[in-house]
């Protein structure tokens, strides 16, 4: 879903962690049934206290969904925002907003949930990456441009980002014709071996 094509939204709880903020892009998209062509993203939010916001957006339409999303702020601890409308604890509102802008832009943004991504389990050809979801683009980090044969291990873990208007995954080499998300599913923590 192009970005210029969809209604977007923020909402910042303050959030630590990407996975934390995965957790959250999850929630917000059962809670809100939202339709099979939502995509809802996660932002890094460098102002004040670092930490990370979500955005999702919808196709125009979608109704109350700012309703539903301001339910999140009623207890001042989350920050929404659509179009000029914000709700909730003010700071975290405007991070919200922040992120809802870069995502309708598509010029940032992790994509968590997005059309396709349930399918992308297990090993898969890059073709079928490209034709069965809303991922644009495959690029190779460090190693050569992986073709539409060669595999893709998802590690059950594909988070593409925005990029120039288009849903871009980063990829490595694991071995000749074969490739994973650059992004690893459980990361170890900085200094957990030497702390």
């Amino acid at each position: 879903m192009g970005p210029a094509l969809v209604t977007c939204f923020g909402i910042d709880t303050g959030t630590r962690t990407l996975r934390e903020a995965d957790h959250l892009a999850h929630e917000v998209a059962a809670r809100l049934r939202l339709p099979e062509r939502a995509v809802v993203c996660t932002h890094l939010i460098r102002s004040g206290e670092p930490h990370v916001a979500v955005s999702l957006a919808v196709p125009p339409g979608f109704g109350g969904l700012w309703n539903e999303l301001t339910r999140y702020a009623e207890h001042g601890t989350a920050g929404v925002a659509g179009g000029t409308g914000r709700s909730g604890r003010p700071e975290l509102a405007e991070a919200a907003a922040a992120a809802a802008c870069e995502h309708e832009a598509g010029n940032g943004g992790r994509a968590v949930v997005f059309p396709g991504s349930a399918l992308l389990t297990g090993t898969l050809p890059v073709s079928d990456v490209l034709t069965r979801t809303a991922i644009t683009r495959v690029v190779s980090i460090g190693g050569p441009v992986p073709g539409d044969d060669d595999l893709l291990d998802t590690r059950d873990h594909v988070r593409p980002e925005w990029r120039d208007g288009e849903l871009v995954l980063a990829v490595t080499v694991i071995h000749s014709g074969r490739f994973a998300p650059f992004e690893v599913p459980n990361p170890t923590p900085c200094c957990v071996d030497h702390a």
